[in-house]
Parts: C-alpha cells; sequence; structure tokens
C-alpha cells in the first residue's frame, strides 16, 4: 500500500510542477508519520522516503534511534517552550514558530548545543481559530524582533490551510503565502531568508505546489487514515 501510495503522490506532484512550469526537484516531500508505527516508517524508507514529519517531540525522540541516521526529522505540530531542548540533536526544521518567546527559547537551546536551528514561521492565513499560528500582518514585526538571534535561521514560512472538499478552495490561502514570503524577500533583512514554503497536506498538495510550495506535507496519502485511538 505505501509503495503503490507513494508512487502516486509523486507523480501527481511531478504533474503539478509541470502544470506550474516548475522542476519537480524544487519539492520536498515530508511523510508526515504521526501516530505511524516505525514499521510503516521504515516502508516508506525503503522506497526512497529521507524527510518525515512529527507533531509531537515525544515521537520524534521516540522514533529517532529506530530509524536509518540519515532520516531528515521535520518538527511540524505546535512547539511548547519546554520541550524545544529535546530537539537540539534531532530535528532539522522546526516548521512551527510562532512567537517571539518560542524563537528565543529555540535560539538558546540551539547556542548551548554549538547550532543554529532552521526554522520557519507558521502564519494562520485564513486565521482559523482552533489553529495555531500568526496572522499574515504579524508576521514581519516578528521577523524584525527575531531578526538578530544568534541560533536561529529563518528559512521560510509555512502554513496549514482549512480542511475542504475541493483543493481549489485553498488556492488563495497558498497564493497568499507565496505573496507574503516575496514581499518578505524583496526587503533584504539580514538572517531571514524566504527559501522555503511549506504549505499542502493530503488532500490539497497539487494545488500547493501549483503556487509554489517547496514542501508539502502528506501522511493520509502515504500511510492511509491514522487511528487516534492508539
Amino acid at each position: 500500500m505505501i509503495s503503490e501510495n507513494l508512487k502516486q503522490v509523486r507523480e501527481n506532484i511531478v504533474r503539478a510542477c509541470e502544470k506550474a512550469g516548475r522542476d519537480p526537484a524544487e519539492v520536498t516531500l515530508i511523510a508526515v508519520s504521526k501516530t505511524k508505527p516505525v514499521s510503516m516508517l521504515k516502508e516508506a524508507y525503503d522506497e526512497g522516503v529521507r524527510c518525515f514529519g512529527e507533531n509531537k517531540v515525544q515521537e520524534i525522540q521516540e522514533k529517532f534511534g529506530l530509524m536509518p541516521s540519515d532520516v531528515k526529522w521535520h518538527m511540524i505540530g505546535h512547539l511548547q517552550r519546554n520541550k524545544v531542548r529535546y530537539l537540539m540533536d534531532k530535528a532539522c526544521l522546526i516548521h512551527s514558530v510562532d512567537s517571539v518567546r518560542l524563537a528565543q527559547e529555540i535560539s538558546k537551546e540551539a547556542e548551548k548545543a554549538g547550532i543554529v536551528m532552521p526554522v520557519l514561521i507558521e502564519v494562520n492565513v485564513a486565521q482559523e481559530e482552533t489553529k495555531y499560528g500568526i496572522s499574515v500582518a504579524e508576521v514581519l514585526p516578528l521577523l524584525m524582533e527575531i531578526k538578530d538571534l544568534p541560533g536561529i535561521s529563518v528559512q521560510g514560512l509555512m502554513t496549514i490551510a482549512p480542511y475542504v472538499d475541493d483543493p481549489e478552495d485553498n488556492r488563495q490561502i497558498f497564493r497568499a503565502l507565496k505573496k507574503l514570503s516575496v514581499d518578505i524577500r524583496d526587503k533584504n533583512v539580514n538572517n531571514i531568508n524566504m527559501n522555503i514554503l511549506s504549505m499542502g497536506m493530503t488532500g490539497d498538495y497539487t494545488v500547493a505546489v501549483e503556487e509554489g510550495a517547496t514542501m508539502v506535507r502528506v501522511g493520509t496519502g502515504i500511510f492511509g487514515e491514522r487511528d487516534y485511538k492508539l
């Protein structure tokens, strides 16, 4: 199942890139493996997946030592400040920075670890009350406050679009995030890069790719439905 699903997802990404006149090499597929057993992750690994996304620090901690060392772990869920230190030697990218205090904590722990942690700013483009992330208007002020923090490097933006039946309904969300990234890039702020746009999930990743996503986070489309009782 995983092999067939991955083949389909990869083909869909290629088609979306062709439609948008993009190089498929520009798009990184992150397999969202939250709640999934390591056996399924290994199956995906055997099919060439190297980037895995987790929502909880604890799951990264548990799975880290059980997977090959060339796996890149992405922290894509809401991150509490008291859990930051556990990611320093494990995560390659934190997608969910949504406050100055969290950015400061990541910078502090990264400095202790002797690293610079790449991060994305989580933007709640749709302004959904149930979602984390800051508003579009809050992004630049946040960036100006954290740009000089020594232990982080802002690499771009992330959004979680609304759950919709028709992925076309989210096109404007992705377009808005892309526009925001271009506007920020044009300001040439030190230590602020806009190389990454993490947007698009199982239901809408093809539209996200068409609108400029450089990372898509696909879970159900690869591993099947989740059992949250586990």
